[in-house]
């Protein structure tokens, strides 16, 4: 084993420590430079069904996939401190706010490719090819079906006081809210997007707390009436073979917002190839497989998520959540505005 190996292991040990949300580091094969038909990933999707998707690309070209998982953060650092000498050849993360992390750390070349780019929408790729969407999820109101259906068509109606003591979050620290109000400082204005946060903070039912599936849970037993989630997290709840879960969700109102206008607000799963690649080639190529119909089908289906891509297929669960116009914006607008929606929160107390 050699000595740059080690020290990368170690290095890796040691970022993972330090970031209380990373999951322990796991390495599948030798992580190395000298390796020829191999692609290096560093990922933090967590998701067990993934794998097939690195399987089925090693039967499909012989390029074998060495991994490395991490929290997104601590891999953006360790990609740093490994500078020029660094193993990794693809960033792949959620969120395009922690794409945009990577961005300004320095960590991604710009890449082009043609199959990419006809496959992968204008508005979930990066500008300048630094990144690609590889699944969305949009974020969707969610209600308690007893307690009546709400006077709810926007997320900018969630700040009406008509809905005080009614509502449900997470923290302000979550990527999912921040990109969500990133995308509300795009289209309102950051005076607009203080303003809603103001009327959502005075309309809380209790401190912000938990995941996702918190909201999902604390909205069904009436501890709150209103939330708001990813689209997955729901398609889980209804997919699940647990006859409680199955309840929860049949409990909850989904509302898809903003449909008489720019439409219902949606986030990505993307990967970017990495500053000095060593396997460049196989790299774009990974990206061109995971945006192929055949894994895109997977992809989507494995997780709950929405294909990128026009012409694949969405698993049930996710058909049952209902058809749905989406925001056009382009992506990479939420994480140019992530620091500033990170102001705003802290300004307005949604802790």
């Amino acid at each position: 084993m050699s000595l740059k190996f080690l020290s990368s292991l170690f290095l890796a040990s040691c970022l993972c420590a330090c970031s209380p949300s990373a999951p322990e580091t796991s390495i599948d094969g030798p992580v190395t430079k000298q390796d020829a038909g191999t692609v290096n990933i560093y990922s933090s999707r967590h998701y067990d069904t993934d794998l097939a998707l690195y399987e089925n690309f090693t039967d499909q070209t012989g390029i074998k996939i060495n991994r490395i998982e991490a929290g997104a953060d601590a891999l953006i650092e360790r990609i740093k401190s490994e500078g020029e000498f660094s193993p990794a050849d693809l960033l792949i993360t959620v969120d395009a706010g922690v794409l945009r992390r990577a961005e300004l750390a320095g960590i991604l070349a710009p890449i082009t490719s043609d199959i990419l780019d006809t496959r992968v929408p204008s508005s979930f790729r990066h500008p300048d090819g630094l990144w690609y969407g590889l699944s969305k999820r949009a974020r969707v109101i969610i209600y308690n079906k007893n307690a009546g259906k709400p006077m709810v068509e926007r997320y900018e109606d969630l700040a009406d006081p008509i809905h005080e003591s009614k509502i449900c979050m997470r923290s302000s620290g979550n990527i999912y809210n921040i990109s969500l109000l990133a995308s509300l400082i795009a289209n309102n204005g950051t005076e607009a997007a203080q303003e809603w946060v103001k009327g959502v903070v005075s309309n809380f039912a209790r401190k912000p707390q938990s995941n996702d599936s918190g909201q999902i849970e604390a909205v069904a037993s009436g501890e709150c009436q209103i939330s708001m989630v990813n689209t997955y997290y729901l398609a889980r709840y209804a997919r699940s073979e647990d006859a409680q879960k199955k309840e929860i969700f049949d409990s909850l109102g989904i509302i898809f917002p903003n449909q008489n206008g720019r439409g219902t607000h949606v986030n990505i799963s993307g990967g970017g190839v990495t500053t000095y690649a060593p396997n460049r080639a196989n790299a774009i190529k990974f990206l061109e497989y995971l945006t192929d119909k055949e894994a895109q089908n997977y992809f989507a289906n494995g997780n709950n998520e929405y294909p990128v891509i026009t012409d694949a297929n969405m698993s049930s669960a996710v058909q049952t959540l209902g058809t749905f116009k989406e925001d056009n914006l382009n992506v990479s607008a939420l994480g140019k505005n992530q620091a500033e929606a990170v102001k705003i929160f802290d300004q307005e107390g949604w802790r």
